[in-house]
């Protein structure tokens, strides 16, 4: 196996559920070793999500691979002190708890960066460490409504929706793990030293809203939600076929507008020079997507991108996920994999992106159980067999 790009970089992790153990597992599929601090007991509360397999979430299974799980009990002084050592012998830590929750247990900032002046300490909260909102307490759908995501979710006139996945957690993730690739850059290309990385999962939607802000800044638009249409865009929308499923068709460039009419016999609006550019388009949206209906109504979903294809219109049907699992494109690429739990479960998780040619990321090692490794990250921070026996009978380590 070549090696990984993240190969000899240390993480403690110390968040929990979604947002900052996302971060980590997107740096573990790229090499780092992830040191997983969870609660003695019943571990990362993500363990009991949604559905179980003997009493583990299959959710698990994706989140956690190539980790490493060492149980803590970070409310104990010793068990801070023991954290505070992993700490000094890391290049990144990650925590996700209410901005104060460290510094209560003496891992703040200021003592971390003076035990070790390299570590990068990630910290994703819902409001930031810093601001009237901090303290508040921030789950990802909570973020989504702030960020102004949520308003625009749903149908025109009824109550906003959500998309169905925690998108403020795993978002937030993203933008994380992007920063410690930057301070990581600094620290060992540039001669940076450690710095702190505050990602607030409201800023990381925020960060995708587009024109949102421009719009209204320039103009006092407020923009409102459009179910299946992109407002200002046209034609781009999902259509329904003979069967009552949809298809999303997206033929907002100049020319594959044109070729989309021609495809569904109207070259009258194909030939039409108002609607030759976009704005004109916009201007007759309704229009234009009442020609496609009527069109994919008289069609299967399957005819219907046939004809798109051809006509090399951007197409697709709406996928469930029993649509992705079967599905031969999502096969080629590897980004499905199948990883066996350590409870002899095979399961199917999503793969490892981006795909990198020369350095891609790879799934190494199967999601641990709860304090599998306690014992040896701990012999390899310097505790002997005596201190872990010693810790473990008082609850300190599980």
């Amino acid at each position: 196996m070549r090696r990984q790009i993240l190969e000899g970089i240390r993480v403690l992790e110390l968040g929990q559920l979604i947002a900052g153990p996302f971060a980590a597992k997107t740096l573990a599929d790229f090499g780092a070793r992830i040191i997983k601090v969870e609660p003695p007991g019943q571990g990362d509360p993500l363990r009991k999500w949604r559905m179980l397999h003997e009493d583990t979430s299959v959710w698990w299974e994706a989140q956690s691979r190539n980790k490493e799980s060492v149980c803590i009990d970070l409310r104990n002084p010793e068990g801070q002190a023991m954290v505070r050592k992993l700490a000094a012998q890391a290049d990144v830590l990650i925590e996700n708890f209410r901005p104060g929750t460290m510094e209560k247990w003496g891992l703040g900032w200021d003592v971390l960066h003076a035990d070790n002046p390299r570590l990068i300490m990630l910290r994703v909260s819902g409001y930031g460490q810093t601001g009237p909102k901090k303290d508040e307490p921030g789950f990802a759908a909570v973020a989504e409504a702030m960020s102004g995501l949520r308003h625009l979710t749903g149908e025109p006139g009824r109550p906003p929706v959500r998309a169905g996945l925690s998108l403020g957690d795993t978002i937030a993730g993203l933008h994380g793990a992007l920063g410690v690739l930057l301070a990581l850059y600094e620290r060992d290309a540039r001669g940076g030293t450690g710095q702190v990385i505050d990602v607030a999962l409201y800023e990381a939607l925020f960060n995708l809203t587009e024109s949102l802000l421009p719009e209204y800044s320039a103009f006092g638009a407020v923009r409102q939600p459009a179910g299946g249409a992109l407002p200002g865009i046209a034609p781009s929308n999902a259509y329904p076929c003979r069967s009552g499923e949809y298809v999303l068709v997206a033929a907002n460039g100049d020319g594959i507008f044109r070729r989309l009419m021609q495809a569904i016999g109207r070259d009258d609006l194909a030939n039409d020079e108002t609607l030759a550019r976009n704005d004109g388009r916009v201007r007759r949206v309704h229009e234009l997507d009442d020609a496609i209906s009527a069109w994919t109504r008289t069609q299967e979903v399957d005819d219907a991108l046939a004809v798109l294809r051809e006509a090399q219109v951007p197409s697709g049907r709406i996928y469930t996920v029993k649509d992705i699992a079967q599905d031969p494109h999502y096969r080629a690429r590897g980004v499905i994999e199948r990883v066996t739990s350590a409870r002899g479960l095979a399961v199917e998780v999503p793969g490892v992106v981006p795909i990198l040619s020369d350095s891609p990321g790879s799934i190494r090692e199967r999601a641990p159980v709860l304090g599998e490794h306690t014992d040896a990250v701990l012999r390899e921070a310097g505790f002997d067999e005596a201190a872990i026996a010693d810790l473990r009978a008082r609850g300190v380590i599980a």
